[in-house]
Order: C-alpha cells, then structure tokens, then sequence
C-alpha cells in the first residue's frame, strides 16, 4: 500500500486549491458578461453589477435576436464555419496522408514539405491576397470567406507528424489484403486519428467562428458579413447605420454595455456548446501531433 506522506499532501492541497483559484479567476470575466447581459441598463450604468444579474431582464437578448442583420450574419457564420470546416477537413487529411510518407514512398517528399511551411513564413501581403480573390470574381462571396484558407497549412502538418508517428505495420497489413491508399487513409488512418482530427477540428471551427478582418475586407453588404465581422462594427466601431427604426425605442431601454454582452455571449455559445465534447482529445492530439518534423 502506498503511503503520502504529510509534506506531499500538502503539496497535493496546495496544486488543487491553486489550479482552483486559477480556474475562477478565467471564468470570472465571462460570468460578469453574462450577468451584465442579463441586468437592467441602469444597474449596470451604475456599477452595481458583479457576478450576479441585478434587475433580471431579457430585453438585450430580445432586441439582438429580433434584430434581422444579426440573424442574417449569424446564418453566415454557420454557412462559413459547416461549409469551411467540411474542406478543410478534407484537404487536410488528404494532403497530410502522402507528406507523411517516407521519402522512399514519395519522391521529393521534403521538397512539398518545406514548400508548404514557406507558406507560413512568407505570404504575398495584403494587396495581393485582396486582388486574387478579386480577380476570381468572389468578393462579396460566401465562397471568398472559405477557399482562400482552404488548406491550412498548420493543421496539416499537426496531422502529417500524427500519421507519421502510426505503426508502419498497419498500413502494410492493409496493403498485404489488397487495400490501396484510399482504402487505408480512410478505413485505418482516419479512424484511428481521432484525438489529432479532433484536435484540428477544433483549430479549424474556432478560426472560422471568430475570423472578422476577412469579412470587413470582401464583403460590401452588412447582410453579408460573418458575426464576427457584424459584431466588430456594433461593439468597436459603435455603428448604428443599419439599425431599424423600430429598434431604436428598444435601445433606448438597453445600455452599451448590456448590448455588448448578450452579443458576445451568443457569438461565443456555439463554440462553448463543441468545446467539450473535444476537449478529452486536444491535450492527447497536440502531443502526439509534434514530436517530429
């Protein structure tokens, strides 16, 4: 039988009553949000509002969820983060498989594996990046938020290193029962993958949610932004151009601050609903996925 001693249960008491502290000191931001979206404009005007809601009220919910643009952006952002997630997936997997192959398997191997590294080094800038996308004709595009960061070059190299550290004896039992490439990338290296697919799963629906720069620079209409985007000029800008008359009274009944929030903790719902369902993979698919090169 093991036996703690007295010194390594103190020890014990003090990481737990440490990374508990910790833990409240993250989350207490974001209750205050969502206590300040729940409170009435004057209470929070005043101060008054810490981690508990003071004069509950809906009415910040109810004017943004009557609000037909934020509904509209909000669309676009699932339209962006489902269609955007799907590809990237895709082309992740698919370009990670072959890259992760020795170079006895795939000739020149490292030369396409630093090609695509230079990527994230060095990029054509700003103009170039603009006018591309222009000269394809996708500005003001649902298409223009997700084919140009179609390939996310970090992701595939997470992946490549999580493939390449496999046991090589898989892939050549499937090739031994007739398997092919396909076969195997799909029906054994995919669905042993998890935790690092899991992972990039995450990366990838997280920078689709809160990407706002691309939206600001391709789309022309408001209707057309992604809500990050939307909520960029509402929240930071503090532009009302495209506010409906029969909102105003309503804001009128709202403060800043308490818009603001409830805002912020729709945009950030979604993401807080996925995260824990693949949390118990990230830690295990980023260690697994960088050990080599």
């Amino acid at each position: 039988m093991h036996i703690i001693s007295p010194s390594r249960r103190v020890f014990q008491l003090f990481n737990y009553l440490f990374l508990i502290a910790l833990g409240l000191l993250c989350l207490m931001p974001f209750v205050n949000i969502i206590a300040v979206s729940f409170s009435e404009s004057s209470a929070v005007v005043a101060g008054k509002v810490t981690f508990w809601p003071v004069g509950f009220t809906l009415k910040s919910y109810q004017y943004i969820l009557n609000n037909a643009v934020f509904l509209r952006t909000f669309g676009n952002t699932l339209v962006r983060v489902i269609g955007g997630t799907l590809l990237n997936m895709l082309l992740t997997i698919m370009v990670a498989y072959p890259l992760s192959k020795d170079v006895a398997k795939l000739r020149a191997r490292t030369v396409y594996v630093w090609i695509f590294v230079f990527t994230i080094l060095f990029n054509g800038g700003l103009i170039t990046w603009y006018m591309t996308i222009k000269m394809f004709g996708l500005i003001d595009s649902p298409l223009a938020l997700i084919l140009p960061g179609a390939v996310p070059v970090f992701n595939v190299i997470l992946l490549l290193n999580f493939f390449r550290n496999l046991p090589k004896e898989l892939e050549e039992s499937s090739f031994i029962d007739g398997a092919g490439h396909w076969t195997t990338m799909w029906r054994i290296y995919v669905p042993i993958s998890m935790p690092a697919l899991a992972t990039v799963l995450l990366f990838t629906m997280v920078t689709h949610w809160n990407s706002w720069f691309d939206g600001m620079l391709l789309m022309n209409r408001v209707e057309h932004y992604p809500l990050s985007s939307y909520l960029q000029t509402v929240v930071i800008q503090m532009d009302f151009s495209h506010v409906k008359q029969e909102d105003v009274q309503m804001m009128g009944e709202i403060s800043n601050r308490t818009s603001k929030a409830a805002q912020i903790v729709v945009g950030a719902l979604p993401i807080l609903l996925v995260y824990p369902f693949l949390q118990r993979f990230f830690v295990k698919g980023i260690v697994l996925g960088s050990v080599k090169e």
